[in-house]
């Protein structure tokens, strides 16, 4: 049994770590359940900085001795940053001859088509034209080679890309998806020569049709494969010198842990790393409160990320956009805007409010942080209206500075704008809870689902102050707090399964297709996962397999997947026909009978673990307080009652307007809504006119 398996069933402390834009979250339980939180501003330099500190505050402060954890889980935003920031490899691209220009001419679409200045909509900066190189080779559509590989062409070609300064390679060739033994050939005279080169391929990285997708995919895991593998070697490092005796593990965007030796052979699976971890941690809060149905809004300092979870289960998407770019890799279906609690409140040329999306991140921070930020944020805002009582900022661990917030507002909004400082404070908030609700109306509503069918959850340090305001304008009549919504994220790296996907091109219309077919693509795919999950220390009796395809009509460009249940009565086959249509139906509000092709086979392999047993502690006794805060609707100033969370026990109700805090959040409850304490522990906000549960 690998050390993995091992770590998954140990008794000694668990720990999650998610390393976020503006802070750093850190979740500690205990073997006897109990729970300790903290949260670290992040160290944009080196992010692995922030978690050697987090080390030594827990054994500092805590008692907790590195030696002594059993489980070691971290949320990652390097791959991300690598790209919107530039700070990529230099990537050498190789391709069949005459497609080296596919990354820069893309599909020829232009979504800003009335813009001044048009702006590059294909990543060609992952590689430029002077680091692309053409091979003679070709295979056809159905595997038969046409032309056999030049492999002194490829050798040449290499030999100059590294001359050059490459730091790794990506190989993408026609058809490579249906016969990949040109690419793998390419990578074994690549590494003969250059050994310590990094090289993706792209009938490994991304099996699939679409030229220029799948070249974009695979060269943006070349990008950040040497980040990705310096800051794993570095975080691997301080974890070793720290002596935590287990291996460090690593959420991938589809919502599953893979141990950081795996994660080094796909790391472009670790976009929205950080994400994905709240996403299965609101997963799991919702079934111990009972709400299978949940839109997750999950705001923190530099972003909004907003996600569903339907029938508890998150939703998954084939391809996502990091930078407006298409990268076509299974992720936690998370729409990400930029609104957040450091978003920066600005006036446009024509003199009118707009929020974000530049953040003022950790350093220097809000205005009210006193770090040297004079442009005012959201975060200012909350200060000003009342909401965030700033010597009771997390706890009081950080001390803000309510005069910097009102003179940033002052200075940059209010004055200019010709109205009070509070006015102008009331503004931000309503101008970005307008930019989050638009940002619910769009991952929901465009993928057929109505949100006042959901409960609103909000994560992240900022979103329970802006949830009951954004539920009111979607018409949602709840709201579920988790007990500690702001760390969530960290916690759910805890309750994360172990887990693997791959997926293979299986083009053929469904009724030429056979069960034995569909069997045998799909045991090539099992085959391979089975090696993974074994690399990861787990038998094939340990884990949970799942399989689906993606559909479309004969003609259509974009497909469906859809769940595959070899039991089915019917057989596979048909099955699959019949869900196909009820999922087109329920997506596109509309299905016809017609000739339907399977596109992708997909099979995910999982080993599911249980998050840690957390106590709840007793309420604590604590003198209710009250004071003057600004809500919409409201020309004055209203009378709030100041709740500690920590003094609220199950059944114990709040009527708005409150404001309830606890270390890791502030909960805003606006006039006509009630907040109750579930069996469960979390918080249950309701409209006055809804029963409470």
């Amino acid at each position: 049994m690998s050390d993995l398996s091992v770590q998954l069933r140990c008794r000694g402390y668990q720990v999650g770590i998610d390393v976020g834009g503006t802070f750093t979250d850190v979740v500690c339980v205990a073997p006897d359940g109990q729970l300790r939180l903290t949260k670290i501003p992040t160290t944009r330099a080196d992010p692995s900085r922030a978690i050697r500190d987090a080390l030594a505050r827990m054994s500092e402060e805590w008692g907790v001795a590195p030696s002594s954890i059993g489980r070691f889980a971290h949320g990652t935003t390097a791959g991300t940053n690598a790209v919107l920031e530039r700070k990529g490899a230099r990537v050498g691209l190789v391709t069949t001859r005459g497609f080296r220009d596919v990354i820069e001419i893309g599909r020829q679409l232009r979504h800003r088509m009335y813009d001044m200045v048009l702006k590059p909509e294909t990543p060609g900066f992952l590689a430029p034209g002077m680091w692309r190189r053409e091979v003679g080779e070709r295979v056809a559509a159905d595997g038969t080679v046409v032309e056999a590989l030049d492999e002194e062409e490829v050798i040449a070609a290499i030999d100059s890309l590294v001359a050059q300064g490459a730091q790794a390679i990506a190989v993408c060739f026609l058809f490579s998806f249906v016969n990949p033994a040109h690419e793998r050939r390419v990578r074994e005279l690549a590494l003969e020569r250059h050994p310590h080169l990094m090289v993706s391929l792209s009938s490994e990285v991304d099996p699939a049709f679409r030229e220029y997708e799948r070249t974009t995919i695979t060269a943006f895991d070349a990008y950040v494969k040497p980040v990705l593998d310096r800051y794993l070697a570095n975080l691997e490092g301080h974890l070793a010198d720290a002596k935590v005796p287990v291996p460090l593990l690593v959420m991938q965007s589809r919502g599953g842990l893979c141990s950081a030796e795996v994660a080094r052979l796909r790391p472009v699976r670790l976009f929205l790393s950080g994400p994905a971890a709240g996403v299965i941690g609101a997963r799991m809060v919702g079934e111990e409160a009972g709400r299978r149905n949940l839109i997750t809004a999950d705001i923190g300092g530099t972003s909004c990320d907003i996600s569903l979870i339907c029938g508890a289960k998150p939703l998954v998407r084939s391809e996502g956009l990091i930078d407006g770019f298409p990268v076509r890799v299974p992720m936690v279906d998370v729409n990400a805007i930029g609104s957040g609690g450091g978003s920066i409140a600005w006036l446009d040329a024509g003199n009118s409010l707009r929020v974000g999306p530049e953040s003022a991140g950790s350093d220097p921070g809000p205005a009210c942080y006193g770090r040297g930020g004079e442009r005012p944020t959201v975060t200012d805002a909350s200060v000003v209206l009342g909401y965030i009582d700033p010597d009771n900022f997390a706890a009081g661990s950080i001390v803000l500075d309510a005069a910097r917030a009102r003179r940033a507002i002052e200075e940059a909004i209010a004055r200019p704008m010709g109205i009070s400082v509070e006015e102008a404070a009331l503004g931000i908030h309503r101008v970005v809870n307008a930019q989050m609700v638009e940002g619910v109306r769009l991952a929901s509503i465009r993928r057929g689902y109505d949100p006042r069918e959901f409960s609103l959850m909000p994560l992240g340090g900022g979103g329970a102050v802006h949830a009951t305001a954004m539920a009111s304008e979607l018409g949602i009549r709840e709201v579920l707090v988790p007990r500690h919504p702001g760390v969530l994220c960290a916690y759910g790296l805890l309750a994360a399964p172990v887990q693997h996907e791959l997926s293979a091109a299986f083009p053929r219309e469904l009724e030429a297709v056979d069960a034995e077919a569909l069997s045998a693509a799909f045991a090539e795919l099992d085959g391979r996962l089975a090696q993974l999950m074994m690399q990861e220390g787990f038998a094939p009796g340990q884990v949970r397999v799942q399989h689906s395809a993606d559909l479309c009509y004969v003609g259509q460009s974009y497909h469906l997947e859809v769940a595959i249940d070899g039991g089915a009565p019917a057989g596979p086959v048909a099955q699959l026909y019949e869900d196909f249509l009820a999922e087109h139906e329920r997506t596109y509000g509309h299905s016809t009978r017609a000739a339907v092709k399977i596109v992708n086979v997909r099979s995910v392999h999982q080993a599911a673990t249980s998050a840690p047993e957390v106590v709840k502690d007793a309420p604590e006794p604590a003198a209710r307080s009250h004071r003057l805060i600004r809500v919409a609707g409201f020309a004055a100033p209203v009378r709030a009652t100041v709740v500690a969370r920590a003094s609220l026990g199950t059944g114990d109700a709040v009527d708005g307007p409150a404001v309830i805090e606890q270390l890791d959040t502030t909960v805003l409850i606006e006039p006509g809504w009630t907040a109750t304490i579930h069996a469960s522990g979390h918080m249950v906000v309701t409209h006055h006119t809804e029963s409470k549960p």
